[in-house]
């Protein structure tokens, strides 16, 4: 998993990361939105999944908990 902010500087970035917990993932700055562009995301939060074959499935909005954890079981399990 990585998160990809596109839109703050570094300095909010972090403090996102910070205050929400997430930090045991890998996150990445992308301020010239070319991953976002790459993946077409429009907005956040979104969700871009990459499957075994290479097929990638976005999801442009919230999923919860619930639904993420949900949507890796699948992947892992494929």
């Amino acid at each position: 998993m990585i998160g990809v902010a596109g839109r703050d500087d570094a300095d909010t970035f972090q403090q996102w990361i910070t205050d929400r917990g997430v930090d045991a993932f890998e996150h990445i700055a992308d301020p010239d939105i070319e991953i976002w562009r790459e993946f077409r995301i429009t907005s956040q939060p979104s969700f871009v999944f990459i499957n075994n074959d290479g097929t990638i499935e976005s999801h442009i909005g919230p999923l919860g908990l619930e639904g993420l954890t949900a949507r890796i079981n699948e992947l892992i399990a494929a």
